[in-house]
């Protein structure tokens, strides 16, 4: 809102210093600035508003080492991210930008479907929260949201830029406009509506998921394509969003993870929206999604200022509130940057203790089957409670997680140049 706010008093006005508006690298500092301050000023009155209210967090008894002293800690924190998240988004971010609104209806999408669980939770004393089939539910139709918005969104594009002794008559008939660069070559202007990603480790660096359908002519799998697509990004969502609800499980791993995670989405952001650093990579240029750096400064600014809180021995626990919302946007932005294939890099903790439930589940089905006895393989699962039933401390283990998920975020960008 300020943006427009602003653009208007330099259009009309010449109003002094109105112009650095324009800049979103300056909007992106102000959005980290006043989502810090939203998460420390409201974190503070909400957290005792949940006491007052007795909205304190049930533990379930797993034998863990300070376990007891979380009982009755307050729970719904989720709330301080989501708005630390929203307010600057709305106030600094171009709110007719297609990937800012569907970010937007990501943050409250998860956000009401988490605040729901823990609801029933805190307030029906029902330690089962949401059911896992309206959990899924509502996560499936965020996924058709995302999907088809981004299918058949006219601004969703890849361009390219291709000089007149390059260009064929097909790409010039196609061009949306063209100008003269440096040298005085002609510079066609190409906008594509395609279903490419981004390929780690690959030279070529992309594919297209029409692809997936080689069982039909080209036109075919163009025409369809979009069926794929959405599955996918539907999958996606749910995988990612359920891995971030699986990592909080102990004091500042999924605010911590999250805001690493945030910090690279909003570097490779600002890369995919900025023609020059697109082209000297030789990574996708997608137009209008440098308004993305805002809103990954936003939940950067909301992760951090959360972790005041929420550090060792936490004050406030997200609930699924959170932890819903954070794992969805990670997903969605990764998404809109076609870089999702990278997410088993970057969110490589999420899948670590996605992977863990998984294989102990499984495993155990497996010997007790078989053997009639079930078994495990590790000490408990999601893999933060192994290492805790090793007898690590809670602020080591989150400490060496967050320094992986460091190391993870470094391999993430070197993927650029590594094919």
């Amino acid at each position: 809102m300020l943006y427009y706010l602003f653009r208007y008093l330099e259009e009309h006005f010449n109003f002094p210093g109105a112009g650095v508006f324009e800049f979103s690298s300056f909007r992106a500092i102000m959005a980290i600035i006043v989502s810090l301050m939203i998460s420390l000023l409201f974190g503070k009155t909400l957290i005792e508003k949940l006491r007052k209210k007795q909205v304190g967090e049930t533990i379930r008894e797993l034998g863990l080492e300070g376990q007891a002293e979380k009982k009755g800690t307050p729970t719904m924190g989720g709330l301080i991210i989501i708005a630390a998240i929203l307010i600057p988004t709305l106030l600094f971010a171009r709110l007719r930008n297609i990937y800012v609104i569907l970010m937007i209806v990501t943050t409250v999408w998860l956000g009401l479907i988490g605040f729901l669980d823990d609801y029933i939770k805190v307030f029906k004393k029902d330690k089962a929260g949401l059911a896992g089939k309206f959990k899924v539910v509502g996560q499936l139709g965020l996924g058709l949201i995302i999907g088809l918005s981004l299918y058949y969104n006219n601004e969703v594009v890849v361009r390219d830029f291709v000089t007149q002794d390059k260009a064929t008559e097909a790409q010039i008939a196609a061009s949306t406009e063209n100008f003269k660069n440096e040298v005085g070559d002609v510079v066609y202007i190409l906008d594509t509506k395609s279903t490419s990603t981004t390929i780690p480790f690959v030279k070529g660096h992309e594919f297209d998921y029409a692809d997936l359908l080689f069982f039909l002519d080209k036109k075919q799998a163009k025409k369809y394509a979009w069926i794929v697509y959405v599955l996918i990004v539907t999958f996606i969502i749910i995988a990612v969003s359920n891995g971030a609800n699986l990592t909080d499980g102990i004091d500042g791993l999924a605010a911590g993870t999250s805001a690493i995670i945030g910090l690279t989405l909003a570097v490779l952001a600002y890369i995919s929206g900025n023609a020059i650093f697109a082209k000297y990579l030789n990574v996708m240029f997608i137009p209008f999604q440098g308004e993305l750096v805002i809103f990954g400064a936003a939940f950067v600014g909301a992760c951090i200022g959360f972790l005041w809180y929420n550090s060792y021995p936490a004050q406030v626990f997200m609930g699924d509130t959170g932890s819903l919302a954070l794992g969805g946007i990670i997903a969605v932005f990764a998404i809109m940057l076609r870089k999702e294939l990278l997410i088993p890099i970057l969110c490589g903790i999420f899948l670590a203790e996605n992977l863990s439930v998984m294989i102990q589940v499984s495993y155990f089905k497996y010997t007790k089957k078989r053997y009639g006895e079930g078994k495990r393989i590790f000490k408990m699962s999601p893999l933060h409670h192994h290492f805790q039933k090793l007898g690590y401390p809670e602020p080591k283990i989150v400490t060496r997680f967050w320094i992986v998920g460091i190391m993870l975020a470094a391999v993430t960008i070197i993927t650029f140049k590594l094919r």
